[in-house]
C-alpha cells in the first residue's frame, strides 16, 4: 500500500438504493428505521424518488424501473451500516423495526468487537446494521 493519506476532502456518505416499491421502501425507512423523508421528486404525477435523511445520513430511495428483471437479487456484497449514539438507540431502532412488521437477522447484542449492534434487511433485501461503541 503506498498512498495511506486521502486525498479528497469528504464529509460524509450517502447512498441511493433502487427499490421494488418506492411507497413500501419510503414507509419502511421512515417509519421502521426513523429516517425523516423531507423531500420527493415526481414524474408525470408519480413519485419516483425519495430522500430519507437521519444526522448527516442521506439515501436517496428511487423506483427500480424493472428493465434489468424484478427478480434480480439486490444489494449483493453491500452493507450499510447506521452509527448511533448511544446502546438505547440501538434497542430502540430495533423495536421500531419490529413493531413496523420488519424482521431482524439478528437481535441487539453487545459484541466482542466492542459495540452493540443489530442487522436487518429492508424491503429490497438491502442489509444493513444499526451499532454504537460500548463504554469503555
Amino acid at each position: 500500500m503506498t498512498n495511506t493519506a486521502a486525498t479528497i476532502n469528504a464529509s460524509n456518505l450517502g447512498l441511493s438504493l433502487t427499490c421494488k416499491d418506492l411507497a413500501t421502501s419510503i414507509a419502511f425507512y421512515r417509519d421502521a428505521v426513523g429516517f425523516a423523508v423531507p423531500q420527493s421528486f415526481e414524474r408525470e404525477g408519480k413519485v419516483v424518488a425519495a430522500v430519507a435523511v437521519a444526522g448527516d445520513l442521506r439515501i436517496v430511495l428511487n423506483q427500480d424501473d424493472g428493465k434489468l428483471g424484478w427478480d434480480r437479487i439486490k444489494g449483493q456484497g453491500l452493507y450499510i451500516q447506521i452509527n448511533v449514539a448511544a446502546a438505547a438507540d440501538v434497542d430502540a431502532a430495533a423495536e421500531r423495526i419490529k413493531a413496523a412488521g420488519g424482521t431482524l437477522i439478528d437481535e441487539p447484542a453487545d459484541r466482542p468487537w466492542g459495540v452493540r449492534m443489530f442487522q436487518f434487511n429492508d424491503p429490497d433485501g438491502f442489509k444493513l446494521g444499526v451499532s454504537t461503541p460500548l463504554a469503555r
